[in-house]
């Protein structure tokens, strides 16, 4: 072997991305694999699945002719309904005004997803920089933390809904109705979810003051900011990333649970907890509409949860390699 290659090798395993090494270590965790294609296959199926399935989530068919002929057959319909007109214009039925089920939950899974990747994105943002700050400055610590503790003994659901009610007008107005309520609804669920991640984000940031290699930044004269930027915030990713995984799961949830509650978006803007709430209802005649969107949230939120899992297992140093 020349000199040459026995340089090339070692160099080209140094210079080996840890991001590799946590994909490793993601790929032996058999649920967080299954998380991560059920997830692709949800989100593929949003929004991609409107380019191939083109029915009009809000279109109301042959409404005047079902009045004249008093044939209502195909409202609420089912592809195993025997009463029914099986037809594979619908293959999941239709609603109560013969909206097709299947555009409306593609279409109500992507508001879903849409409001639970915002909405995690400004939990995390804020989540983090408190963190930071709180666990990097000492004059900051007390106040910071007391106002995190402030908002964990706050009754979260009541003040969403408080706040939803005082708001829903004037965002409205400003950004009409359906990007009011989508300001609305992300800004109080990152709002009210971003303490787990700040008291986490805390605590790592005050173990990595101690460490040797910060004490050495410090003693060479290193800016707070490019401390803070450089030093303590790439080391304290990995649990930020969790946290975001988690969170996602969590804003759906929230969303959803709003929807249902008549609180979230308008009835003509489907989401997955308004087609619950739509489907109450009549939920014994026809236990369909609840099971498609119940089930659909459900393997959403259970598949982020295994990612968060996996995540975790692959980022954390102490793990990785077994």
């Amino acid at each position: 072997m020349t000199e040459a290659s026995q340089q090339t090798a070692p160099d080209a395993q140094a210079t080996r991305n840890q991001w590799w090494d946590v994909w490793d270590q993601f790929k032996t965790h058999s649920g967080a694999m299954v998380g991560l294609v059920v997830f692709l296959i949800i989100v593929f199926g949003v929004f991609i699945g409107p380019f191939i399935w083109t029915a009009d989530p809000q279109a109301i068919p042959s409404v005047v002719d079902m009045i004249k002929t008093r044939d209502f057959r195909p409202i609420y319909t089912a592809l195993w309904d025997p009463s029914a007109k099986v037809s594979w214009a619908n293959p999941l039925g239709t609603d109560n005004l013969a909206r097709d089920n299947l555009a409306r939950l593609m279409s109500g899974g992507r508001v879903s997803i849409a409001v639970g990747l915002t909405a995690m994105v400004l939990s995390i943002v804020l989540g983090s920089l408190i963190g930071v700050l709180a666990g990097y400055f000492k004059r900051m610590d007390g106040p910071l933390m007391r106002l995190t503790d402030l908002f964990l003994a706050l009754p979260l659901l009541p003040l969403i809904l408080v706040a939803s009610l005082l708001f829903r007008e004037p965002l409205a107005n400003m950004f009409g109705t359906e990007g009011g309520i989508f300001v609305l609804i992300v800004s109080l669920i990152g709002i009210t979810s971003w303490m787990q991640t700040a008291r986490i984000v805390r605590g790592d940031v005050l173990a990595l003051k101690e460490r040797e290699f910060v004490l050495a930044a410090r003693s060479i004269g290193t800016s707070d900011r490019n401390m803070i930027t450089r030093h303590v915030l790439p080391n304290v990713m990995s649990p930020i990333m969790v946290s975001a995984t988690l969170g996602i799961a969590s804003a759906i949830i929230t969303e959803s649970a709003l929807s249902f509650l008549g609180f979230g978006f308008p009835p003509d803007f489907p989401t997955w907890g308004r087609l619950l709430n739509d489907s109450v209802d009549r939920m014994v005649s026809y236990p369909e509409r609840v099971i498609w969107p119940g089930t659909l949230i459900s393997l959403t939120v259970l598949s982020v949860n295994y990612m968060g899992d996996g995540l975790r297992d692959a980022l954390d140093p102490r793990i990785r390699g077994r």
